[in-house]
C-alpha cells in the first residue's frame, strides 16, 4: 500500500509546477511532536497558550486540593478536598480534550489542501 501511495504522490508531483510542487511536500503528514507545534501557530496560537497556562494553574490546584485530602481527618473536608481534586482534574482532561481536537482539526485541513491541490492538478491537465 505505501509504495502505491507513494507512486500517486509522485505522479502528483510530476503534474505540479515547482511551487505547487514545494507547497505539497509542506502538507505531508506529522508527527505528534509537529501537530503540538502546529497549534502556536496561526490565528488561535493566543488562545492555546492561555489554555496551557490555565491547563497548569488546574494542574497545580488538583495537586494542592490533593495534599489537602490525603492530610485531612474529618469527613466533612475529605469530601470537600476531594471533590475540589476531581472538578481540576476533570478541567484539566477537558483543556486537554480540546487541544487534541485543535490537532486533530488542523490535520483534516491539512488533508484538504492536499485534495484541494490534487483536484486542481487534475483540471489543470483534463483542459489541455
Amino acid at each position: 500500500m505505501k509504495t502505491h501511495m507513494e507512486d500517486i504522490d509522485k505522479l502528483i508531483k510530476e503534474t505540479l509546477t515547482q511551487e505547487e510542487a514545494k507547497f505539497y511536500d509542506e502538507l505531508e503528514e506529522q508527527n505528534v511532536i509537529g501537530m503540538i507545534g502546529g497549534l502556536f501557530q496561526g490565528k488561535n496560537k493566543w488562545i492555546l497558550i492561555l489554555m496551557n497556562i490555565m491547563t497548569l494553574v488546574f494542574f497545580g490546584l488538583f495537586i494542592y486540593c490533593l495534599v489537602n485530602f490525603f492530610n485531612s481527618a474529618e469527613t466533612n473536608e475529605l469530601i470537600m478536598w476531594g471533590f475540589g481534586s476531581l472538578i481540576f482534574l476533570l478541567g484539566v482532561s477537558m483543556l486537554k480534550i480540546f487541544a487534541w481536537m485543535q490537532m486533530d482539526k488542523n490535520a483534516i485541513l491539512r488533508e484538504l489542501k492536499r485534495l484541494e491541490l490534487q483536484v486542481s492538478s487534475l483540471s489543470g491537465k483534463i483542459s489541455e
